[in-house]
């Protein structure tokens, strides 16, 4: 599940920047990441990763600072999040459309609920296998504990940084869409793609874009010439030829492409968008490859090897790691093209499923003498 969502992450960015559909982006992305996996090795993809997560926190940070300092007047994400009046705006948005405050605490979920998914987050990190797996690439214990105090100040450097960037993103696009009005309306078989202009009378040219990938559609129910983003659904499903009548909002977004369309949503210079771009690539890739070899490294070794064929030469296992590595891509492909639910999500159940699987085993073998 991990690498599925993965997938739909290369997926999206191939299908924005490359004009492609969700599917063919998808396919792309396996092919890249599967070039990744079965050259590389274990330090060979390590150091790949290094690279990448250099990639990414640099695209990350850069439109965090640069919205923040629009936003708020305080470039510091992790500060003009805090300690701005950003969130008390945004609140008073939500309120105006009939959402409930962004920071109202355990909508649609109580607080033992909660409390136990990120326990499950928290175990489940501890238990993933190809942050395991990392462990190995060093010479010994002390570097083992060294490196790890280092990725988690890299890692809390990414993570603090994710709330401003969903706030600004929201707030963003609740004041773009308000002000808004449609343009010209572009007929076609499976979504009319509406022309918006924003308040300067100019196209918004990322609202275009995005309905050209159908992640994003828009439906002018009244006909009044705007786009009302309000609670309930615009559309039945993703049918966007099918506007849900019951409903009066006029907007439909896939909820994983907030953070690509932030800095288009925001207006920041071209480079900043492709270094998104570039830095949502770098994500995937690099936890998709490295997901990959561990898997690669379990069914060639722990089952191949030591249970169905214990004579099979260092060849032969080579050959069963990477035929794994390509039914799992397979397999990741395709609910990257028909996902269970947002990355998110999916991304969740992999946690999940490691919170209870190989973490009691590592909790057990630290402290259970038997």
């Amino acid at each position: 599940t991990y690498v599925a969502g993965q997938m739909r992450g290369v997926g999206i960015v191939f299908s924005r920047f490359l004009g492609v559909g969700i599917t063919t982006g998808v396919v792309i992305g396996m092919l890249i990441v599967g070039f990744f996996a079965i050259l590389g090795g274990m330090k060979g993809i390590t150091w790949t990763q290094v690279a990448q997560y250099s990639v990414l926190i640099v695209a990350y940070l850069i439109p965090a600072f640069a919205i923040g300092a629009v936003l708020t007047g305080n470039p510091i994400p992790q500060i003009s999040f805090t300690f701005s009046d950003i969130i008390p705006r945004l609140n008073d948005l939500q309120v105006t459309l009939g959402f409930q405050e962004y920071t109202q605490p355990f909508v649609g979920k109580g607080m033992l609920d909660v409390f136990c998914v990120t326990l499950a987050l928290m175990a489940g990190t501890a238990g993933l296998p190809h942050v395991i797996t990392r462990f190995y690439t060093v010479p010994n214990v002390r570097a083992a504990r060294y490196s790890a105090g280092w990725a988690l100040l890299f890692i809390a450097l990414l993570y603090t940084t994710a709330p401003a960037i969903a706030a600004f993103a929201r707030y963003n696009l609740i004041n773009t869409l308000d002000t808004a009005t449609v343009a010209n309306v572009e007929p076609g078989d499976k979504q009319d793609i509406y022309i918006l202009n924003d308040a300067n009378g100019q196209e918004v040219t990322w609202a275009t874009s995005w309905q050209k990938t159908g992640l994003l559609a828009f439906v002018d129910k009244n006909n009044d010439g705007k786009i009302a983003f309000l609670p309930g659904d615009a559309f039945n499903g993703t049918n966007f030829k099918e506007p849900k009548a019951d409903t009066a909002n006029e907007a439909y977004f896939d909820r994983d492409i907030i953070v690509l369309a932030n800095p288009e949503i925001a207006k920041l210079a071209p480079f900043i968008i492709a270094l998104v771009a570039a830095g949502g690539l770098a994500a995937a890739l690099s936890t998709a490859s490295g997901l990959l070899l561990a898997m690669s490294s379990a069914v060639s070794h722990d089952i191949y090897y030591r249970v169905i064929n214990p004579g099979a030469s260092e060849d032969n296992r080579l050959m069963a790691g990477r035929i794994a590595i390509g039914v799992a891509l397979i397999f990741a492909g395709y609910f990257g093209i028909n996902p269970p639910g947002f990355v998110g999500q999916v991304v969740a159940l992999a946690f999940g499923l490691a919170a209870s699987s190989t973490f009691p085993l590592i909790l057990l073998g630290i402290f259970d003498k038997r």
